[in-house]
C-alpha cells in the first residue's frame, strides 16, 4: 500500500495525472471541498439557532431585563380623563368590630362618554349604595387605614365589575371622604 492507493473510486480514466505525478480531478478532489462546505452551513446553522434563540428570550422576556425600574414608584404619565358617577352619596355604616363608624363618600370612574355605562351605573344606584354601605361593615377598623387605601379602591373596582355590573366597566375609586372614628 503505497501513496498511490487512495481513495480513488473513479480510476485512472477520471482522474488524470499531472507534470508531478500527482493526480488531479476526480472524486479525491472533491471530497476534502465538499467536507469544507459542510463545515461552513453546520457553522452558520449553529450560529443562526443560537442567534435565534436569544432573541426569542429577549423578545419572550425570559431573559434579563435591560432597563431596571423602582417597583415602588409609579408610572408617570398622562392619566386618561374618566366620566365620574357620584350618586352614591355619603354614607354611614359601624364597623365589623364595632368600635368604630366609618363615613364613606364614594366617587365611581368610567370611560369617558360611554352613555351604556352611566345608564347601567344610574339603573344600579340603589345596589351600589347597598353594596358599598356592606362592604365598609364587614371589614375590621385596623383594615380601613390609610396605608389600605389602593387595596380597597382595587378591591371595591374588582367586586363592583365581576359581580354587579354586566356592561359598564368601573376604571377607577375615589373616596371624597373616608373617616373612620371611635364610637
Amino acid at each position: 500500500m503505497g501513496d498511490d492507493d487512495g481513495l480513488d473510486l473513479g480510476g485512472e480514466d477520471v482522474a488524470g495525472i499531472d507534470g508531478a505525478g500527482k493526480k488531479t480531478g476526480g472524486l479525491s478532489g472533491l471530497l476534502p471541498n465538499l467536507l469544507k462546505f459542510v463545515a461552513i452551513g453546520l457553522g452558520a446553522l449553529i450560529f443562526i439557532v443560537t442567534v435565534a434563540v436569544i432573541t426569542y428570550q429577549i423578545l419572550s422576556g425570559r431573559g434579563e431585563s435591560q432597563t431596571v425600574l423602582d417597583p415602588t414608584s409609579e408610572y408617570i404619565g398622562t392619566r386618561p380623563q374618566f366620566s365620574t358617577f357620584t350618586l352614591i352619596g355619603q354614607l354611614n355604616a359601624y364597623t365589623r368590630d364595632r368600635t368604630h363608624t366609618v363615613v364613606v363618600d364614594m366617587l365611581l370612574e368610567y370611560d369617558l362618554n360611554n352613555n351604556a355605562a352611566a345608564t347601567e351605573l344610574t339603573s344600579r344606584v340603589n345596589q351600589l349604595r347597598d353594596f358599598t354601605r356592606y362592604y365598609f361593615a364587614s371589614k375590621y377598623y385596623t383594615e380601613l387605614v390609610p396605608e389600605n387605601e389602593v387595596q380597597l379602591k382595587q378591591e371595591i373596582r374588582e367586586i363592583l365589575n365581576t359581580r354587579y355590573l354586566d356592561t359598564a366597566k368601573i376604571r377607577g375609586v375615589l373616596f371624597n371622604k373616608l373617616d373612620v372614628m371611635e364610637i
